[in-house]
């Protein structure tokens, strides 16, 4: 039995599909095929019904899926312990939604850097939805995140600050002039939206539907530079956090009533071990806040 063997028993028993899983792990599908017929062979046992393009787990298959999760997720934590031990050190990995990285980033990195330069840090951009998936799977140690989403409990989080969301347009636009601005007016309004991985995506689409107002939706962006372009050459608009608006020039930014509010902060996964490198950037965070 061999580590590669496990990770790939792993995959096709997540996607039960042996294609999904060589895309996912960028390998071929006959080199899957054939570490699952050696576990099977080395074992005397079957582990999937095989069925047209979907395998399922055999009862024994089940059994074999615990154990090799915990076996491989054992195998992670002491190869982080060992690196640890060493003088190797691994890098921070670190997910940023582009929007919040304008407000925290590099300056935070920077700062860091300072205190501790032996240590490399990795910064990943994905909406928040998605980092926290991936700080869940270990591919990230932590993420910077909007915290209202649904599964937050089932992370270790520390909030850094608290923001409002405001509909930002040109000072040209015709709602400029408005002091705030509640959900029902932007019901024929032209709105620039963040990425569908997005926190703040989901919390304006169930203020829209609410409202019962489908919106006028012309892009989804992630990068502020595009939408702040965007608002400043044109008639449309954008819900943004309200630190972001006082450095962009020509953009005003409304307030939303009811106060849409939102907490920002750091996640990391529960009950995984933590090297000295990920530690170091909690510890600085913590006492920074």
């Amino acid at each position: 039995m061999k580590i590669v063997q496990l990770e790939y028993f792993c995959m096709v028993s997540q996607y039960h599909s042996i294609t999904q899983a060589a895309q996912k792990l960028y390998v071929t599908q006959p080199a899957i095929s054939n570490a699952i017929k050696e576990l099977e062979k080395e074992f005397s046992v079957n582990l999937f019904v095989r069925s047209k393009n979907h395998l399922t787990l055999t009862t024994e298959g089940e059994l074999f899926y615990q154990k090799a999760r915990e076996l491989l997720a054992s195998i992670k934590q002491t190869t982080q312990q060992f690196y640890d031990l060493g003088k190797q050190i691994p890098p921070i990995r670190i997910g940023i939604p582009p929007l919040l990285s304008t407000i925290f980033f590099p300056d935070l990195v920077l700062e860091f850097n300072k205190l501790y330069p032996e240590v490399p840090v990795e910064l990943f951009e994905y909406g928040s939805i998605r980092a926290a998936s991936l700080v869940q799977d270990e591919t990230l140690d932590l993420a910077l995140v909007n915290m209202h989403f649904y599964d937050i409990d089932k992370m270790n989080s520390f909030r850094l600050q608290t923001e409002h969301l405001v509909f930002c347009v040109s000072r040209t636009h015709h709602l400029a002039k408005e002091k705030e601005i509640s959900i029902e007016m932007l019901k024929d309004e032209p709105i620039i939206m963040y990425n569908t991985d997005s926190v703040q995506n989901t919390t304006l689409n169930s203020r829209f539907e609410n409202a019962g107002i489908t919106p006028n939706i012309i892009m989804h962006a992630s990068q502020l530079y595009t939408i702040e372009q965007f608002l400043q050459n044109g008639n449309c608009g954008a819900v943004l956090y309200s630190s972001l608006v006082k450095n962009m020039n020509g953009v005003k930014g409304i307030p939303i009533t009811p106060v849409i509010q939102q907490e920002v902060g750091i996640v990391w996964k529960k009950g995984k071990y933590m090297n000295g490198s990920v530690e170091k950037w909690i510890d600085f965070i913590q006492n920074k806040w």
